[in-house]
C-alpha cells in the first residue's frame, strides 16, 4: 500500500482530513510555519488594522461627513471577509466547538457581528475595536513562539503567587478603609471628606501616588497623615514585585521549553512543545 493510500485510510478511520482541501485549507489559516499561512496570517493582520483605522477615522466628526459612505462601504467588506474567515475556520476542523469557545474563536465572533448589530442599534460600530485582540496572532507570524516559554514561566509565576498577592490587596484595602475613617473625622465635610466611602476614595488615590487632586486635606493632622500615607505607597508598590520576582526565580528552568506554532487539526489547541507528536490537549497526532 502505497504512502499516500495509508495516511488517507488513517485520515478516515480517526475522521481527520490528511489530505484535501480540508487539509489544505487547515495549513493555510491555522499554520504559520507554511508560505501560505504567513501570507494568509499577515493579509489578515492588515485588514484588521484597516478596519480599526476606519472606525477611528468614523469617529471623527469633519472626515466623517465627507467619507462617511466610503468607510461604510469598506468596512462591510472588511466584515464579510472576516465572516468567510470566521466559517472557513470552523470547516477546517474536526471539532468545531472547541474552536468556537476558545479565546480566539470567541474574539473572532465578537469582531464580525457589530458591523451587522449597527443595523439594528446605532453606535454598536465602534466595537469593531476588539479586532484590535486579534493582532495577538502576530505572535506566530513573527515566529517569536520562543517568547512563549517566557510567557509560560510568567503565567506560573503570577498562579503560584496568587495567594500572596490576594491576602496583600486584602490587608491594603483595611489600611484604606481605616485610613478613610481616620481622615473623615479629621477633615469633615466643610473640607470635601463628605463621607467614609469618599473618604476611603481619597485614601486609595494617595496611597497609589496617583494623586488627582479633587480632594485635599487642610488641617495640619490631615496633611501629616497624607504625607505617611504617600511613602508608605511607594514601599507597597514594590510588594508585589518582590512577590511574583521570587516565583519567576523557582520557575526559571520552565522558560527555556521551546514552543512551536504547530496547531492541532482536531482541537486547535496551539503552544505545543517543539518537538511535540501528538497535542497535549487531545492526543491527536500532529
Amino acid at each position: 500500500m502505497s504512502e499516500q493510500k495509508k495516511a488517507s485510510v488513517e485520515g478516515e478511520e480517526d475522521n481527520i482530513p490528511t489530505s484535501g482541501w480540508r487539509y489544505q485549507l487547515h495549513e493555510i489559516i491555522y499554520e504559520a510555519d507554511t508560505k501560505a499561512g504567513k501570507r494568509f496570517d499577515v493579509i489578515l493582520l492588515w485588514l484588521i488594522l484597516l478596519s480599526i483605522a476606519l472606525v477611528m477615522l468614523e469617529s471623527v466628526v469633519e472626515y466623517n461627513a465627507k467619507y462617511g459612505y466610503i468607510y461604510n462601504a469598506l468596512e462591510w467588506v472588511i466584515t464579510g471577509l472576516f465572516v468567510i474567515e470566521y466559517v472557513l475556520r470552523i470547516i477546517c476542523v474536526k471539532r468545531p466547538f472547541e474552536y468556537i469557545f476558545s479565546f480566539f474563536g470567541v474574539i473572532d465572533f465578537l469582531s464580525a457581528i457589530p458591523k451587522f448589530l449597527s443595523i439594528f442599534f446605532v453606535g454598536t460600530q465602534v466595537l469593531v475595536a476588539l479586532r484590535s485582540l486579534r493582532l495577538l496572532r502576530v505572535f506566530r507570524i513573527l515566529k517569536l513562539s520562543r517568547y512563549l516559554g517566557e510567557s509560560q514561566k510568567l503565567i506560573a509565576s503570577l498562579r503560584a503567587s496568587r495567594t500572596r498577592i490576594s491576602v496583600f490587596l486584602f490587608a491594603i484595602l483595611i489600611i484604606c478603609v481605616i485610613l478613610g475613617t481616620v481622615m473623615y473625622l479629621i477633615e469633615g465635610s466643610e473640607n470635601g471628606f463628605t463621607s467614609i466611602p469618599r473618604s476611603v476614595y481619597w485614601a486609595i488615590v494617595t496611597l497609589t501616588t496617583v494623586g488627582y487632586g479633587d480632594i485635599a486635606p487642610h488641617t495640619t493632622i490631615g496633611q501629616f497623615i497624607a504625607s505617611i500615607i504617600m511613602i508608605l505607597g511607594y514601599a507597597i508598590i514594590a510588594i508585589p514585585t518582590g512577590i511574583i520576582t521570587s516565583e519567576m526565580s523557582k520557575n526559571e528552568n520552565l522558560g527555556n521549553t521551546k514552543i512551536s506554532t504547530q496547531s492541532c487539526l482536531n482541537c486547535t489547541a496551539e503552544k505545543h512543545r517543539y518537538n511535540a507528536r501528538f497535542c497535549y490537549r487531545c492526543g491527536e497526532k500532529l
